[in-house]
C-alpha cells in the first residue's frame, strides 16, 4: 500500500491579525498548525498526525502544512487562501536515479559533552552554521536517500518560542534549495513523511520535492 499524506498551501493574508501574530511568535504558529489536526491524538499529537510545516517568504508569504489528515476549515476565517493536494502520486513517482529539485528549512545542531559532565547527561546543543551546517545537511540528505548536487543556503530569522510553557532555546533556521538525485526511494519517502532534524514544531524539517528542470 502506497504511503499517503496531504499538503495544504496557504497564501497568507498579510492583513489578518492572526497571521501577523503567528509570524511574530513561533509558539502561536505551532498552535495554529495543530488546529488542523484531528482531536484526541494522545501524548504526541504532532507526530501522530504527521504534521510538518514551513513558511516560504516570497513576494507573498505562503504557509505549507503537511500531514496525514488536514482540515483547513479550522483556520481563522481571514487567514488566507488554501489549496489542498494529495501527495500519493508524488510518492508513487519516486524512483532511484530520478533527478529532483528540493527545498527544506533545517535546524542544524550538534551535541557537545562538557568535560565534567555527569553520566547520562545529554550535553548542550550547539547550532551549526556555514560549512558545518552544509556538511550536516549533506549527511542527513544521504541518509534520507538523496545525493545532493547543488545546495544553496539562506539564513532565516531564528524561531523564538514564547510563553511560560515554551522551551527556553531559540531554533536557528537555514533554508536549503538545490538539486539532487534519488538514491533510495524508500528512505526518501520516510524522510518526507516524518521530516528531517530538530525543530519540527517550529517550522523546520519539511522536505519539498519537484521534478528537476532540464536544459
Amino acid at each position: 500500500m502506497s504511503p499517503t499524506a496531504v499538503i495544504a498551501r496557504i497564501r497568507l493574508n498579510p492583513y489578518s491579525r492572526a497571521v501577523q501574530r503567528d509570524l511574530r511568535d513561533a509558539t502561536q504558529m505551532h498552535r495554529t498548525v495543530m488546529r488542523l489536526a484531528p482531536d484526541n491524538l494522545g501524548d504526541s499529537p504532532r507526530r501522530t498526525a504527521g504534521l510538518l510545516y514551513r513558511v516560504d517568504e516570497t513576494a507573498t508569504s505562503t504557509l505549507l502544512i503537511q500531514g496525514n489528515t488536514i482540515d483547513p476549515a479550522r483556520l481563522p476565517a481571514d487567514y488566507g487562501h488554501t489549496d489542498l493536494k494529495d501527495l500519493t502520486p508524488m510518492f508513487t513517482a519516486l524512483r532511484k536515479g530520478l533527478p529532483v529539485s528540493y527545498r527544506i528549512v533545517l535546524n542544524p545542531v550538534k551535541r557537545e559533552r562538557l568535560p565534567l559532565e555527569r553520566k547520562g547527561h545529554r550535553g548542550r546543543t550547539i547550532p551549526l552554521s556555514g560549512p558545518d551546517a552544509d556538511q550536516w545537511w549533506i549527511q542527513r540528505a544521504a541518509d534520507a536517500g538523496l545525493q545532493l548536487h547543488v545546495l544553496t543556503p539562506t539564513n532565516l530569522a531564528a524561531a523564538k518560542p514564547r510563553g511560560a510553557d515554551a522551551p527556553p532555546m531559540r531554533h536557528s533556521l537555514i533554508r536549503y534549495d538545490g538539486t539532487a538525485t534519488i538514491t533510495d526511494p524508500d528512505a526518501l519517502t520516510q524522510a518526507v513523511l516524518t521530516g528531517i532534524g530538530r525543530g519540527k514544531a517550529y517550522g523546520a524539517g519539511l522536505l519539498s520535492l519537484a521534478p528537476a528542470r532540464t536544459t
